[in-house]
């Protein structure tokens, strides 16, 4: 047989094998409890202006 080919029980057998569903690990999503807050922060106009400042320094 040469390097990298196989015979049909070896293709068969991988058929199998990709076929196969494995359901045996833990599927329960976990729940989270909580807040997200959001800082929009500065104004577009502060931040060119401050931009502005770190460019010419």
């Amino acid at each position: 047989m040469a390097m990298g080919s196989f015979d049909d029980d070896e293709h068969e057998r991988r058929e199998r094998k990709n076929t196969e569903v494995d359901a045996s690990f833990d599927d329960d999503r976990t729940t989270y409890h909580g807040s997200v807050e959001y800082d929009a922060g500065e104004s577009t106009e502060e931040l060119l202006d401050q931009f502005e400042e770190i460019k010419s320094s």
